[in-house]
């Protein structure tokens, strides 16, 4: 059995492994509503935006743009992988990772060339140890990215996608949902899809008309790209406030364990307290009757 100093001491270094716990757990609710609050305000921008590029490509028949064509036989793809910096979010990262080894095993089952960019310690770690050398790597973007970094990434991708170099765009990240749900996803984003926005528009909304001035191919060379930078933007703003939640509940789940732990050792300690004070009484109650 465990002598009290060691149920002690084992006893003071959970309690402090529940003051860091519960400090990371506090931090990642403060950074969760500030990436929640982003997330929230830039959702309604990029689906409206999202519809009203869809509603013009369908509207504009006569009009091709290229971040619209979706060619035929795909040569080339490049998949973008968004994860965290640091760990200690649950299974945050290894979802994500996941879903990106399966689309890379589709992707090479299919041949077809695979450009491979990642975003984050983690997915660099992993992929390193996979022995697969990503194209570049970005770890600048943490709670709080920033569009205009965003953006430099969307517009290299548009320029590789529209010269041939990409003929699909992929990105793999964790959806933001709701606050009790968050789903790792591959998605598409290039070439653009006329449909997707169209068929997720609530059925009472019915679809709107439009007259182009000064005509549609200029206004269609201005909206697209942006709407391909926003999608992307939003991305990183659902990977952002999917990893504070994640990093909250471990967090909390952590605290708890802990409470937990220190209860067992209480009880564990009192025990071996009284077995001590009751060993150490007999031994003064068999010395008194040798006397005797």
């Amino acid at each position: 059995m465990a002598t009290t100093r060691m149920l002690v001491n084992r006893r003071k270094a959970v309690r402090n492994i529940k003051k860091i716990t519960r400090t990371m757990e506090l931090i990642a609710t403060a950074r969760f509503k500030k990436a929640l609050d982003r997330a929230t305000e830039a959702e309604a921008y990029t689906r409206k935006i999202t519809e009203m590029a869809a509603d013009l490509s369908a509207s504009a028949t006569d009009i091709s743009h290229p971040l619209l064509q979706k060619r035929e036989k795909v040569r080339s793809t490049l998949l973008l992988v968004i994860g965290s910096n640091r760990g200690l979010c649950g299974g945050y990262n290894a979802g994500i990772l996941r879903e990106a080894n399966q689309r890379l095993g589709q992707i090479r089952s299919e041949n077809i060339p695979l450009h491979l960019e990642l975003s984050g310690k983690r997915p660099i770690t992993f992929f390193r140890y996979q022995g697969i050398k990503p194209e570049r790597t970005y770890t600048q973007f943490e709670d709080k990215p920033r569009f205009d970094e965003v953006e430099e990434i969307a517009n290299r991708y548009i320029d590789g996608f529209t010269r041939g170099k990409y003929d699909r765009v992929e990105v793999a990240y964790m959806k933001f949902l709701n606050a009790a749900r968050q789903v790792p996803v591959v998605e598409t984003l290039l070439p653009l899809s006329q449909s997707s926005a169209r068929d997720e528009r609530p059925q009472e909304e019915r679809p709107v008309e439009y007259e182009f001035l000064p005509n549609a191919a200029d206004i269609l060379q201005e909206l697209l790209p942006v709407s391909f930078q926003v999608r992307l933007f939003k991305c990183f703003l659902d990977a952002a406030v999917s990893e504070q939640i994640a990093r909250r509940v471990t967090m909390k789940q952590a605290t708890e364990n802990a409470e937990e732990m220190i209860k067992m050792l209480t009880r564990q300690y009192n025990r071996a307290r009284q077995a001590q004070i009751t060993k150490e009484i007999a031994e003064v109650i068999g010395g008194a009757a040798a006397l005797e």
